[in-house]
């Protein structure tokens, strides 16, 4: 939301400075209202309960689209894990025609729906440099460098409040093996694989066995590709449903009745039950349960969608840690070398708020903030932060509620502060007269 009547330019640089490879600007914004930064769900989902409240609001956004973690970075074989019902955001149910688990097209279509029905409207490009409050004037300064196809333009936006929208898995995990560089073969993250099409025939390492690393490694599979997957340390793998029920959905269900102990004990005798013994393939279970290791530690069990399966046929192959790469193979930890084609880096994400975000007492040094969910939401001085819960969609959405209403009523204060002043000067303007 961008518009004359919620900012201002006070500056700009001489025109004698100004060339298509240069910055064209250097401007300075007030914001009547909160800066978000994001526009991904958690984002979209701020921006909308202020738009309710009637508060104004900017939203920047790097890339060129809203959620392009979504748009850019995923597979396409990718759809939602849990039911769309737990995935929705607030007051814009997902279409009823819509499956319970959605494809990341209707996903996106989705959000994008939401976008328009809220008119919201990021200011796309814009990448921010740095935040830091300013104590002497109570104000939030965010630096920004806005990009369009030849020109850049430096930005400096002054506000209120700060929301932290940028979530989780902000910027890509990429560790570093020895002899990588002279591997000689493709090497991608999983936020670059789409399909598994271009891997026909070829012998690929998948490293890392989340939900991500066992759904590529099962793409491959589909694609008559040879994918051996590096399994490092311990994984839950749970069954996505249950006599034709969500697992996340009965779980919910469970914490109702059960302390969360017992609902990780019954999940896991209802895995052995459906999928076997899966440590004897490799997938050595944690000491800790899935709900419990999710709630401490941010580790998501792998809800199985059929890679146990050709884990079990052989399809699939399951291999310890990895020791070196040399040209056209791999040495794993146990002393193995195999040779191999490609590389698929299915090593997660994380947050990129540390190396923007001038503050070290709301959010930790990896960017999350320190106070656990349902209290990590709110810092001092207008600072707010949404989907860093561990919780997925539904957390940043009950966040974002959470933030929006907080704004909200602290913007109506100050507006009704700034209307009962102006109402006295003019008050006293007449007296003098």
């Amino acid at each position: 939301m961008y518009n004359n009547n919620n900012c201002f330019n006070l500056s700009n640089m001489p025109q004698s400075f100004i060339t298509n490879d240069e910055f064209l600007s250097n401007r300075c914004i007030w914001v009547n209202g909160p800066v978000i930064v994001g526009a991904g769900p958690s984002g979209l989902a701020v921006a909308a309960g202020l738009k309710n409240q009637g508060v104004p609001f900017i939203i920047l956004e790097r890339a060129n689209c809203i959620a392009s973690l979504w748009q850019n970075r995923t597979y396409d074989r990718l759809k939602l894990h849990l039911p769309k019902q737990f995935c929705q955001l607030p007051n814009f149910p997902f279409p009823e025609d819509f499956p319970e688990y959605p494809t990341k097209y209707q996903f996106i279509t989705y959000l994008e729906s939401y976008a328009k029905q809220f008119d919201i409207n990021p200011r796309f490009n814009e990448t921010v440099q740095s935040a830091k409050y300013d104590e002497t004037f109570g104000f939030w300064r965010i630096k920004t460098i806005s990009s369009s196809d030849s020109s850049f333009c430096e930005v400096e936006y002054i506000c209120r409040w700060l929301v932290v929208a940028t979530g989780e898995n902000a910027e890509k995990i990429e560790p570093e093996f020895e002899g990588l560089q002279h591997f000689e073969g493709n090497v991608m993250h999983a936020g670059d694989y789409k399909s598994g099409a271009s891997c026909r025939g070829k012998r690929v390492l998948v490293v890392g066995c989340g939900n991500s690393g066992m759904e590529v490694s099962l793409d491959l599979c589909n694609h008559n590709a040879k994918p051996s997957m590096v399994v490092r340390s311990s994984v839950h793998v749970l069954p996505r449903e249950v006599l034709g029920k969500s697992t996340f959905q009965l779980a919910v269900l469970m914490m109702k009745y059960f302390p969360l102990w017992l609902v990780d004990k019954i999940l896991l005798i209802l895995a052995r039950l459906i999928l076997g013994n899966v440590e004897k393939y490799g997938l050595k279970r944690p000491p800790t349960g899935p709900i419990e290791i999710k709630n401490t530690e941010g580790k998501t069990p792998v809800l199985d969608i059929g890679a146990l399966q050709k884990i079990r046929s052989g399809d699939i192959k399951v291999v310890p840690g990895i020791k070196k790469f040399s040209p056209g193979k791999v040495e794993l930890v146990n002393g193995q070398v195999l040779e191999i084609d490609s590389v698929v880096l299915a090593t997660g994400y994380r947050s990129n708020v540390p190396s923007w975000l001038k503050e070290n007492e709301f959010f930790s040094e990896n960017g999350i903030p320190k106070n656990p969910f349902p209290n990590g939401w709110k810092g001092k001085a207008g600072l707010y932060a949404v989907g860093f819960t561990k919780r997925g969609l539904s957390g940043a959405s009950l966040d974002a509620m959470s933030v929006a209403l907080d704004i909200a009523k602290s913007w109506k204060e100050e507006t009704k502060q700034k209307k009962k002043s102006i109402a006295s000067r003019h008050r006293r303007c007449i007296s003098h007269f």
